[in-house]
């Protein structure tokens, strides 16, 4: 058995190091080779190693023809206090939040069998040390806390779930706790396709039945009447979601007001909107229902409904018909501030059957179109103000059509709005988020003078973000991406965006970003299945033109040429100034010999890009498996892609190696441990 990472320090230095018998690390290592090769690379290796770590060293190698160690005396090993920690203590969590030897991925198959049996064995740990924390939590604060940090570690632990949300219970906080049930089914549904337990579904019944429904009024009221109106906060845009109304005769059982909950309680998870659910609206005077704007005519002419959207922006309604074992929901935006203006409309036609079912689906769907038909909107509307006049939240949501176009000086006016917004309102972890991702895309599409301190302000932008609001799922997946592209930690990029989705099963981008950075680390099927529920979610997405220029690559990685040069075409048409779509789609075409089309892409791209090439594409490329990253340039050097001055050497640069293993001392000596790695930056 090997047990972990390890760090090793000595007169100064620190290194991460690995234990072995000699052939069984040659066998991790070089499984591929013949008995003596593997042996002969390991000396190699562990030479280059003592050469590059200077004398200060030397009298820490145990070493001869047969055996291979480090002196234990020298060592600190923080793989055994991690494996067997004296204390457990909240803060002991932190230490374990890297994977295990990241970045080491697909340098042998038969490392690569270790690698995850190990992260594996480390993750049951981390989730033991959770759950002894949680276990000594008293007070609904710590449990809150714990069960977080639990579910951070698996995301389908129920019994952190379960503190989360009668933590919440018992602070008074209802609402919260019934978001923790929101994320926990959103979590269950997408890894396992079941419902969460009894016990949870027992608990959450007590909770809402304390809560109490809300008496209907004899008569009908106003919001105000009935609950104070929190103060006007223009950092988030008021939307109120009314019942949705069946028509045809048939009886409405609840479904019409389930539905609208649905939804409420979906877009209460963007942290830019601020919604009030249709369970709070007035109740219609004579049948003691929950009143409905009307479908057609003057708003003026529902008073209810008009006391309940006083202090609304937008109202999200729409009708329920039944027509057999089929249904048809239509849902529209009205926009208040312009007279009742239509800001988007919808049709779902859907087959009839499990009530609650179609009311999760129905609800998902509708939720993951208005978001980006809200900032769609909301761009429109602040277009022509003067940015003096606006507030931060309009600042951001002006800038965001120019990012989406991608057109140069349009950009560059972007970033100077979000930065407004940023300096109207710096707790603000969206405007961080999106800064952040502007400066990667200034990366990406190469109008950066200096990339590298571009992709710091994107990274530094990024871990604020998080850092302002560790439950804001957008700022979450931004983040994760930043990671992933800009960083080439793909795992790291794994976690902040499996997190987000778990906040906010509904929010396309996660699923999208999500998606590449599983593709990134070679799970091409799995990134494919995400990056397509995306579209599923949000089929009219402004970011629609990066879904699909997501899909190339898994595409091009699972050998459907075909399928990456379409996905390429329609992500090109929608936005013909996104210089990534050109580069998996000119690979693929390269690769399906169809030179003519490679030699117009080629010409597109570097109009986009001068000076982009083969090895700058290596160098950049995020792709964590060096079988990917070939297969890919192979593809750009068939579409006649210029190899570049770089040269081959400078893809090599960026990686680095540390190889963690440990076996049995064969000599009178204490066990030790050893390293084998390279200095070269990544």
């Amino acid at each position: 058995m090997f047990p972990e990472i390890a760090s090793l320090q000595l007169a100064g230095h620190k290194a991460a190091v690995p234990l072995a018998h000699v052939l069984q690390l040659a066998a991790l290592l070089w499984s591929r080779r013949q008995k003596e090769q593997a042996r002969a690379s390991l000396r190699q290796s562990v030479h280059e190693l003592q050469d590059s770590l200077g004398p200060d060293w030397q009298h820490a190698f145990v070493t001869d023809r047969h055996h291979l160690s480090l002196r234990a005396p020298e060592l600190e090993i923080d793989a055994h206090t991690l494996a067997q920690p004296p204390e457990i203590t909240a803060d002991l969590l932190d230490r374990y939040e890297d994977p295990l030897l990241e970045d080491l991925n697909g340098l042998d198959p038969a490392f690569d069998r270790w690698l995850d049996d190990e992260r594996n064995r480390f993750v049951r740990i981390t989730r033991a040390i959770g759950e002894s924390i949680l276990a000594q939590c008293e007070d609904p604060a710590s449990c809150i806390s714990a069960g977080e940090r639990l579910v951070l570690i698996d995301r389908k632990h129920e019994t952190a779930w379960r503190s989360i949300i009668r933590g919440h219970a018992e602070q008074g906080d209802i609402g919260s706790a019934l978001s923790a049930y929101d994320r926990l089914r959103g979590v269950l549904a997408e890894t396992s396709d079941v419902r969460p337990s009894v016990e949870t579904e027992d608990l959450v019944s007590r909770i809402r039945a304390q809560s109490g429904p809300a008496k209907p009024p004899r008569q009908a009221s106003s919001v105000a009447e009935r609950q104070p109106i929190a103060p006007r906060d223009r950092s988030t845009l008021r939307l109120r979601v009314a019942p949705l109304r069946i028509i045809g005769g048939v009886p409405d059982n609840g479904f019409g007001v389930g539905l609208a909950e649905e939804i409420s309680a979906g877009l209460s998870r963007f942290r830019w909107i601020s919604c009030v659910p249709a369970s709070l609206w007035p109740a219609d005077a004579n049948s003691g229902a929950t009143a409905a704007l009307p479908l057609g005519g003057s708003l003026g002419d529902a008073a209810a409904g008009m006391s309940a959207v006083a202090d609304a922006d937008l109202v999200l309604d729409g009708t329920i018909q039944h027509a057999g074992d089929r249904v048809r929901v239509i849902v529209r935006l009205i926009d208040l501030r312009a007279g009742g203006e239509i800001a988007w409309a919808a049709r779902f036609d859907r087959a009839f059957t499990d009530a609650l079912t179609l009311q999760d689906e129905l609800g998902a769907t509708i939720v993951a179109q208005v978001d980006p038909e809200l900032m769609r909107h909301e761009g429109r509307r602040t277009a022509t103000a003067r940015s003096q006049e606006l507030t931060a939240r309009e600042l951001l949501l002006q800038a965001l059509p120019s990012v989406y176009r991608l057109e140069h000086q349009g950009f560059l006016t972007a970033r100077r709005l979000l930065e407004m917004s940023l300096a109207a309102d710096p707790g603000s972890s969206v405007a961080h988020g999106w800064l952040a991702y502007w400066y990667l895309l200034y990366v990406g599409q190469g109008w950066a003078d200096d990339p590298d301190a571009a992709s710091a302000q994107a990274c530094r932008l990024a871990e604020r973000a998080v850092t302002l609001d560790p439950s804001d799922a957008r700022a979450l997946t931004l983040a994760g991406h930043v990671r992933g592209f800009l960083g080439h930690r793909p795992y790291e990029a794994c976690a902040l965006h499996d997190r987000a989705i778990s906040l906010n099963p509904n929010l396309a981008l996660a699923w999208c970003f999500s998606g590449l950075a599983n593709s990134y680390l070679g799970r091409h099927e799995e990134g494919l299945r995400r990056i397509r529920q995306a579209v599923r979610l949000s089929p009219s997405d402004p970011h629609g033109f990066f879904f699909d220029m997501a899909l190339i690559m898994p595409l091009l990685m699972l050998g459907d040429y075909a399928g990456a040069v379409e996905a390429g075409r329609r992500a090109i048409e929608m936005n013909p100034r996104f210089s990534s779509s050109y580069k998996g789609y000119l690979s693929a075409l390269g690769l399906m010999g169809r030179d003519q089309e490679a030699a117009e892409a080629t010409r597109r791209l570097l109009e986009l890009e001068p000076g982009f090439s083969v090895s700058r594409a290596m160098r950049r490329s995020p792709l964590l498996q060096s079988e990917d990253i070939a297969h890919y340039a192979r593809g750009l050097r068939l579409a006649g892609l210029p190899e570049g001055t770089e040269g081959m050497l400078a893809a090599a640069d960026e990686s680095d190696v540390d190889l963690v293993t440990q076996a049995p001392h064969s000599s009178g000596h204490d066990a030790g441990w050893f390293a084998y790695g390279s200095e070269s930056a990544t």
